[in-house]
């Protein structure tokens, strides 16, 4: 347990039963049994003051939907919040996520993530509570508790000591800023369809070359907006 890097997580939204199945199985459930994660699902709604527990009102000007009020936001931000901790708003108005950003989270110490509902939240949470926003992709989900769960599984397996052999997320996709490899695994010989020779031939500065030739074409045939990437 020595080595094992502790994460401290805490999810603020006013659905905290959607976390509880996703919080408690595979990887997850794992690294917190390891210690190296803490995870905590914070109600917004115990931070209300009335006996209807409000959390959204009307927004000022007019407009469909309804507006997550800030005062809740804040109290429930300000119960959990240390020194070091970055405070993540979901919103389809964030920079988009990627394996570069969940590199970077994995290195902190403490995460909070703001989970949206209705049409949004405050705009003074946004300029004056959170310190990083983040979208998962070009779409509208009906509240934030999914896309943070998003980040929450790309970051946890990435902290040192939860999957247990660095090198397992080495070679993954877009770790060097190329799609992963084709993978095979026993039987070699399945409905007439064979694992490429060179796999089985031993020669593991071969089988290197053959992976990273694969990685490339895969990039340029699947994704070649990497490649450009990767080049700049």
């Amino acid at each position: 347990m020595s080595d094992v890097v502790s994460l401290r997580i805490d999810v603020i939204t006013i659905f905290p039963g959607m976390l509880n199945g996703f919080l408690e199985e595979s990887i997850l459930k794992r690294a917190a049994q390891k210690g190296a994660v803490v995870f905590n699902a914070v109600d917004l709604r115990e931070f209300t003051t009335d006996r209807h527990q409000t959390t959204d009102d009307r927004p000022f000007g007019g407009g469909p939907g309804m507006v997550m009020k800030p005062e809740p936001l804040f109290k429930a931000v300000e119960s959990v919040r240390s020194p070091e901790a970055r405070v993540i708003l979901m919103t389809p108005q964030g920079v988009r996520y990627d394996q570069a950003k969940a590199v970077q989270l994995a290195r902190e110490q403490h995460l909070i993530f703001i989970c949206g509902h209705y049409e949004g939240v405050d705009e003074r949470v946004r300029t004056h509570l959170a310190t990083d926003e983040i979208s998962i992709g070009d779409y509208v989900l009906t509240n934030g508790v999914l896309p943070a769960a998003v980040v929450i599984d790309a970051v946890v397996r990435l902290v040192p000591g939860v999957l247990g052999n660095s090198e397992t997320t080495c070679e993954e996709s877009f770790t060097d800023g190329l799609l992963e490899y084709p993978q095979y695994t026993r039987p070699r010989m399945f409905r007439g369809l064979d694992v490429p020779e060179v796999l089985v031939s031993g020669d593991h500065e071969e089988i290197g070359r053959w992976r990273r030739d694969q990685a490339e074409r895969r990039t340029r045939d699947k994704r070649p907006d990497l490649l450009k990437v990767r080049e700049l």
